[in-house]
């Protein structure tokens, strides 16, 4: 925009608030009668001017005051409302450390959908996986696991090695480590199924696509 010649601009009375920081939501948001902004499953008590968001379970707090509680499948955040800001510090030392919270989540989303890893262990993972209505997963292999799927709901159709199967709700179907496969989604319907792998590596990065509809490569 700042480069067109073909504009026009009009005064407009809307407010503005850069969103900047969690205090700022906190200013922006509807608040209860004890200057609380929450959202999700949260529950307080004796507590005020507290940004409370819960994503996927409940969080609660007692006697608190202007704090900042934030829960994700991920991590948690609780900060002093008015340090807010400094969450950038937190950043630069996960960075500094080498961990994967900066740039690894554990909802990750795909072009054919996404997947959970909802839990991990030695030489274990789990994931829930929804593959969106006509969407496929690519042809691919893993040097270092095998995987065990489990539809939940809906319907696949599966390539593994030569051979192509359906398989629906309640069934199951394993592939083998180095074993060439796919998963695609042939229904109207969002197909849902339990992925577990098992191996010596599970990094995202030991897949090796010989096909894909999307122009990915190798991870």
């Amino acid at each position: 925009m700042e480069k067109t010649k073909n504009a026009l601009v009009v005064p407009l009375d809307a407010g503005w608030n850069d969103i900047g920081c969690w205090s700022s939501l906190w200013e922006v948001n509807e608040k209860d009668d004890n200057s609380n902004a929450i959202r999700g499953d949260v529950m307080l008590f004796d507590s005020s001017h507290c940004l409370v968001y819960a994503e996927s379970r409940l969080v609660t707090t007692v006697g608190v005051d202007n704090l900042v509680v934030i829960e994700t499948k991920d991590t948690v955040l609780v900060a002093d409302k008015s340090q807010a800001q400094n969450v950038k510090d937190i950043v630069d030392e996960l960075r500094h450390k080498k961990r994967l919270e900066n740039k690894c989540h554990r909802v990750v989303y795909q072009p054919w959908g996404h997947f959970d890893s909802i839990e991990e262990g030695d030489n274990f993972k789990v994931k829930r996986i929804t593959v969106k209505p006509g969407a496929s997963l690519s042809l691919q292999k893993h040097h270092h696991r095998s995987e065990h799927w489990v539809v939940v709901s809906g319907s696949a159709l599966v390539t593994k090695g030569e051979t192509k199967m359906a398989i629906s709700e309640n069934e199951s179907v394993y592939i083998n480590v180095g074993e060439v496969h796919a998963l695609e989604n042939p229904e109207a319907i969002s197909l849902k199924l339990i992925e577990v792998q098992t191996g010596t590596y599970l990094g995202e990065d030991d897949i090796i696509r010989i096909d894909d509809r999307y122009g990915r490569k190798d991870a």
